[in-house]
């Protein structure tokens, strides 16, 4: 009886697509596909951009597919790919200019009372939105979050720091009950 290509963990999946398995690829893109998109959602991204961005970082992912060792999840692993390609287009695009109006900086509540991380997200300026995104979204590293975006060390490491401390900020809770929501 053989196995369902759903049984395969991640790193043998990998090893299959490197060695030219379009369906085990495909399985790695159905399992990984909606958290690349809601990574990219979260660092700015519309959804048809987050779509379009997602599907070039599987295709590079494919293609670069013998590079993943298993150190560390796939899912990080094409994380990192789909940010840094969605930050080479940004840089690109010089219209890019992400501002946040007053109205939308509110936080939106669900009915179960609880806060909305993609709202809470818009509050950020652009800058601190992507550091937190790769930093705590993509799972990179201070220093690699400043090699992709090119920016001092100390200034990547500021603005996640601040960003996590809006983001806990906006996302505790407004009644005081005394519980707090652990960001980062």
């Amino acid at each position: 009886m053989s196995k369902s290509l759903r049984d395969f963990h991640d790193v043998e999946l990998a090893a299959q697509a490197a060695a030219g398995g379009r369906r085990e690829y495909g399985e790695l893109v159905r399992r990984h596909g909606s958290a690349v998109r809601g990574l990219l959602r979260r660092m700015g991204a519309a959804p048809s951009l987050a779509d379009d961005v997602a599907q070039d970082a599987f295709l590079q992912g494919f293609q670069r597919c013998s590079e993943f060792r298993g150190q560390g999840t796939f899912a990080g692993w094409i994380k990192k790919i789909a940010a840094r390609l969605y930050l080479k287009r940004v840089a690109k695009e010089a219209r890019y200019v992400a501002e946040v109006e007053a109205d939308q900086a509110e936080v939106a509540v669900d009915r179960g009372g609880l806060m909305d991380l993609d709202e809470a997200l818009k509050a950020l300026n652009e800058t601190e939105r992507m550091c937190v995104s790769l930093c705590h979204g993509a799972g990179m590293s201070h220093p690699e979050i400043a090699a992709a975006m090119n920016l001092p060390l100390g200034t990547v490491k500021s603005h996640v720091k601040r960003g996590l401390d809006k983001l806990r900020a906006r996302l505790s809770p407004a009644q005081g009950d005394g519980r707090s929501i652990h960001v980062g």
